[in-house]
C-alpha cells in the first residue's frame, strides 16, 4: 500500500477544482448519501457533467482505500470506529481503466522484443484466413470476390511504411469496434467459443490468437496504424485509424475507389523514427522466415529482383574512324555488355508444410538432415534424429537431433540457457530462449523443434509458464532423447557412440548428479576405462557380464589418469584375483558414480576406502595376524600420532609395504585433490572430510618384518623411527595424497639415499707412505708380485 504525501493530496484536490473550468470537464457528483452515527456520508464519482458544482459537505477525505485512475476519484467521509454501528450493505462496482495507460503497458511492458510485432500481425492475418476457409464450407458465396488465400507484405523503406494485406474474412464496422476498439477482446477466442457452442470445435484447430492484444503490438514500432477492411458480408469498406499513446481512435467509411480491396484487411504501419529499419525488405523477409515460416498460408513479400541481359555499347570514335579508312578490314560486330535489370515482384517467403507435420514414413533421412542444417545453421549431419507425435493429455509433435559435435565446446555444460529447442505453437515460432523448462541442462545439447496447439504461454506469447502440462511435456521429451541416444549406443558402428561420448559424455555424467529419476536411463549410456580395458572404454553392462561368479560389487578407483590408476598399490590384490576395476579419470566421474550408488543391484565400491571386502575373508588368519603384528601397529600409530586414525593389517596389498586409505565416509585422495583446487573451496570442510585416514601395512613385506623386529627389540631406536616417518610419507604419495611439507619429505629421501649410497661408487683413498726417520737412508720397499693376465688366450 502506497502512502500519499500531503503535497499529493493537495494536488488531487486542486485538480478536481480546475476541472470545472472546461465546459465538458469531468466533475464529481454525489451518487448516494447515507448516515452513520448521525454524520452525513457522501460517495463521489467522476462523471461527465456541465457546470455542476460539487456539494462541499465532506468533513474529511479518506484516501486510504482510494484508487485514482485519470480523473475518476472516489472519496468517503471518515468511518466511525464504533462497534455498535450496523453493517453497511456492500455495493458492486465495475473495474475502470485509463485507456492510454493500458495501451502504454501493452506496448512497452508486454513484449520484450520489438520484432515480434510482425509475428503477431501475421498470426492475426492467418486467423482471418482460417475463419474464412471454415465459414466458406457452408457459405461458398464468401469466396466469390477472390479465391486466393494468402498474406502479402509490402515495404517502403524510404518513408518507413509497412503494409500487410490478407484476403481473409475482413471486418464490418461493428466488428472493428468490438475487435480493435475493445482491448483484450479476442475475435479468435470469440469465434472458437461460437464453434464450441455449436459443437463443431474439432472442425478447425489452427487458429492462433488467444488474448486479444496481439494487434496492439503494431504500436511497438509504429506511431500510427491504419486498418482498411472489407467483409464479404458488407458492401462497404471501413477504415480504422489509431495513434500510439492515444486514448481514442476513428472509424470512417472508405469511399476512395483506388483504395478498395475485394475482401480482407490491409494494415498500414507508419513506423517511428528509430524503427524505420524494419521497413527494409530483407529484414521483413528474415523475420517472416524466423517467426512465421510454417504458417499454413503462403506469405509473399515485395522484393527487388534482377535478371541479366546483353546491351549494345557505343564504339570509341577513334576506332570507328580507323575501321572506315581500312577497306580491307572486315566489318566488326557491335560491342555488347552484360547488365542486371532490376525490378520488383512478389516472392514466396515461407514453407506452408513444416516437416514435422508430415508422416515420418514419407520423410527421408536426407530431408531430416537438410532441415537440421538449415534450421540450426549446422554444416555437419546429426548423429541421430527422432520424429514423433505425442497424444493423450498433452499433444505435440517434435523432431529431435543429436549434433555431431558440441557447438559451444566440450566443457560448456554449466549454462542451461541455449537456443537449441525452437518452440512453435500452431506452427508459429514462439521462442528458443529457455532456461530448463523443456530440457534439463545436462541434455541442453539436444536440438530440435516442438510444436503444440495449446501451451500455457504468457500474454506476450514469449514465455512458457510453469504448469503440469509443461512438466509432462518435458518428461516425454527427455524420454525420447534418451531413446535416441540409446539407439546410437546400440549401433553397429561403434565409432558413432565414441564420437558422441567424446563430445557429450560429461553431460550424461552431470545427469547422474542432477536427475535421480532417470538414473536407469543414464547408467547404460556411461562409458569408462578399466583395469582390463585401458585403451577402449566399456559400458557398465559389459563390466557386469565380465564379473566373477563370487563377485558382489562393482569396484572402481578415481585418479587423474589411466597410468596413475594402473600403477596404484590399491590394485595389487584385485589384479591377482583377476577382478576388474573401473578407472574414473574424469573429475566429474567420482561424484557421478557416488550419486548412481548401484547398477543392476550391484553396489559401487571405492577400493581406496577402508573395510574393503574382496570376498575372501579368513577370520582365523586375521586373528593370528593381529596377534603377531598388533604390537607393531600400536607402535607405528604412536609414532604417527594424529596423522592417522588407526594402523591396520591390509588385505589389498601384495608387493607394496603399506598404503594410506581414506575413511569410509570421507573424501578419497582424488576428491581431496579436486576440492583443494577449487577457487572458492572451504578449508574448514576440507579438514573435516579428510580427518580420518587409515594406515594399512603388508605384514609379508620385508620392510614391515624389519620394523616388527625393531619394535620388539628397541622401540626408541632413532633409525627405526625415521624409517616409520619415511614409510608414511612414501605411502602418502603412492596413495595419491599431497604431502603437507614436500621439502621435509625431500630431505628424508636425500638422507636415506646418502646412507644407502655411501662409498658405493667412490674411489678408494690414496695410501700415505711413511717417511724415513733417518735422512739419507732410503726406505726399503717390498716388491709386488703381479700375476700374468690371460688375454685372448695369450699371456
Amino acid at each position: 500500500m502506497h502512502r500519499l504525501s500531503r503535497r499529493s493530496v493537495s494536488t488531487i484536490l486542486r485538480s478536481t477544482g480546475s476541472a470545472s473550468r472546461y465546459g465538458s470537464a469531468a466533475t464529481a457528483v454525489p451518487f448516494s448519501d447515507y448516515v452513520v452515527d448521525g454524520e452525513a456520508k457522501f460517495r463521489w464519482y467522476s462523471v461527465l457533467t456541465t457546470g455542476r458544482e460539487i456539494p462541499n459537505k465532506t468533513k474529511q477525505l479518506n484516501l486510504k482505500h482510494t484508487f485514482f485512475l485519470g480523473t475518476r476519484y472516489e472519496s468517503t467521509a471518515a468511518e466511525s470506529d464504533s462497534s455498535s454501528s450496523p453493517p453497511s450493505v456492500g455495493e458492486k462496482y465495475e473495474y475502470q481503466a485509463e485507456v492510454s495507460r493500458l495501451m502504454d503497458l501493452i506496448v512497452n511492458s508486454l513484449y520484450s522484443n520489438k520484432e515480434v510485432f510482425l509475428r503477431e500481425l501475421i498470426s492475426n492475418a492467418s486467423d482471418a484466413l482460417d475463419k474464412l476457409r471454415f465459414l466458406s464450407v457452408t457459405d461458398s458465396e464468401l469466396l466469390k470476390d477472390a479465391t486466393d488465400l494468402d498474406i502479402r507484405i509490402q515495404t517502403d523503406k524510404d518513408n518507413g511504411i509497412i503494409t500487410i494485406i490478407d484476403s481473409g474474412i475482413g471486418m464490418t464496422r461493428q466488428e472493428l469496434i468490438d475487435c480493435l476498439g475493445t482491448i483484450a477482446q479476442s475475435g479468435t477466442a470469440k469465434f472458437l467459443k461460437a464453434l464450441k457452442d455449436s459443437k463443431d470445435a474439432g472442425a478447425d484447430n489452427n487458429l492462433i490468437g488467444q488474448f486479444g492484444v496481439g494487434f496492439y503490438s503494431a504500436f511497438l514500432v509504429a506511431d500510427r496504424v491504419v486498418v482498411s477492411t472489407k467483409s464479404p458480408r458488407s458492401d462497404k469498406q471501413y477504415v480504422w485509424e489509431g495513434e500510439a499513446n492515444a486514448s481514442s481512435y476513428t472509424i470512417r467509411e472508405d469511399t476512395d475507389p483506388e483504395n478498395h480491396i475485394p475482401r480482407g484487411t490491409r494494415l498500414t504501419l507508419y513506423l517511428k523514427r528509430d524503427d524505420k529499419g524494419f521497413a527494409h525488405p530483407e529484414r521483413i523477409q528474415k523475420l517472416v522466415k524466423n517467426y512465421s515460416q510454417f504458417v499454413s498460408f503462403p506469405i509473399y513479400t515485395w522484393q527487388e529482383k534482377g535478371y541479366t541481359k546483353e546491351v549494345e555499347v557505343d564504339e570509341d570514335p577513334a576506332e570507328a574512324k580507323k575501321d572506315e579508312q581500312d577497306d580491307t578490314t572486315e566489318k566488326k560486330k557491335k560491342k555488347t555488355k552484360t547488365v542486371v535489370e532490376k525490378y520488383w515482384d512478389w516472392e514466396l517467403t515461407n514453407e506452408t508444410q513444416p516437416i514435422w507435420l508430415r508422416n515420418p514414413k514419407e520423410v527421408s533421412t536426407e530431408d531430416y538432415n537438410e532441415f537440421y542444417k538449415k534450421t540450426f545453421n549446422e554444416y555437419l549431419e546429426p548423429l541421430a534424429s527422432s520424429h514423433f507425435t505425442t497424444e493423450g493429455e498433452v499433444e505435440f509433435r517434435s523432431i529431435l537431433y543429436v549434433p555431431a559435435i558440441a557447438s559451444t565446446g566440450k566443457d560448456d555444460i554449466v549454462n542451461p540457457k541455449t537456443k537449441n529447442i525452437r518452440l512453435y505453437v500452431k506452427r508459429v515460432f514462439i521462442s528458443d530462449d529457455f532456461d530448463g523448462e523443456l530440457f534439463p541442462r545436462y541434455l541442453s545439447f539436444v536440438k530440435g523443434v516442438v510444436d503444440s496447439n495449446d501451451l500455457p504461454l504468457n500474454v506476450s506469447r514469449e514465455i512458457l509458464q510453469e504448469s503440469r502440462i509443461v512438466r509432462i511435456m518435458r518428461k516425454r521429451l527427455v524420454r525420447k532423447a534418451f531413446d535416441m541416444i540409446l539407439g546410437i549406443s546400440m549401433s553397429e558402428n561403434r565409432e558413432d557412440y565414441e564420437k558422441f561420448w567424446d563430445n557429450f559424455g560429461k553431460h550424461l555424467k552431470l545427469g547422474c548428479i542432477e536427475d535421480r529419476e532417470n538414473h536407469k536411463r543414464i547408467a547404460p549410456l556411461l562409458r569408462f576405462f578399466s583395469s582390463q580395458s585401458e585403451q577402449e572404454m566399456i559400458s557398465l553392462d559389459e563390466y557386469v557380464e565380465n564379473m566373477k561368479p563370487e563377485q558382489k560389487d562393482i569396484y572402481y578407483i578415481a585418479s587423474d589418469s589411466v597410468t596413475s590408476a594402473r600403477n596404484t598399490p590399491f590394485l595389487e590384490r584385485l589384479l591377482e584375483k583377476d577382478l576388474e576395476v573401473l578407472f574414473l579419470v574424469d573429475p566429474i566421474d567420482e561424484i557421478a558414480i557416488q550419486n548412481l550408488k548401484s547398477y543392476k543391484e550391484k553396489n559401487f565400491v571405492d577400493i581406496t576406502k577402508e573395510d574393503l571386502d574382496l570376498g575372501d575373508k579368513n577370520e582365523e588368519k586375521e586373528k593370528n595376524m593381529k596377534q603377531e603384528f598388533g604390537q607393531t601397529c600400536d607402535w607405528i600409530k604412536k609414532r604417527l600420532g594424529d596423522k592417522v586414525a588407526s594402523v591396520q593389517i591390509s588385505n589389498r596389498l601384495s608387493s607394496s609395504p603399506c598404503v594410506l586409505v581414506s575413511g569410509k565416509f570421507g573424501w578419497s585422495a582424488n576428491m581431496e585433490r579436486l576440492m583443494k583446487s577449487q577457487t572458492v573451496g572451504d578449508m574448514s570442510s576440507l579438514e573435516f572430510m579428510r580427518g580420518r585416514r587409515v594406515f594399512e601395512i603388508n605384514p609379508e613385506h620385508e620392510i614391515i618384518k624389519n620394523l616388527t623386529a625393531a619394535c620388539r627389540s628397541n622401540q626408541d631406536d632413532e633409525d627405526a623411527l625415521r624409517a616409520v616417518d619415511l614409510l608414511y610419507d612414501a605411502a602418502l604419495v603412492s596413495s595419491g595424497y599431497t604431502p603437507e611439507d614436500p621439502a621435509q619429505l625431500g630431505g628424508k629421501i636425500y638422507e636415506m639415499m646418502g646412507m644407502a649410497l655411501s662409498g658405493k661408487w667412490s674411489s678408494p683413498p690414496e695410501i700415505q707412505h711413511p717417511v724415513s726417520s733417518q735422512p739419507g737412508i732410503p726406505e726399503t720397499l717390498e716388491a709386488e708380485v703381479v700375476e700374468p693376465v690371460e688375454v685372448d688366450g695369450q699371456k
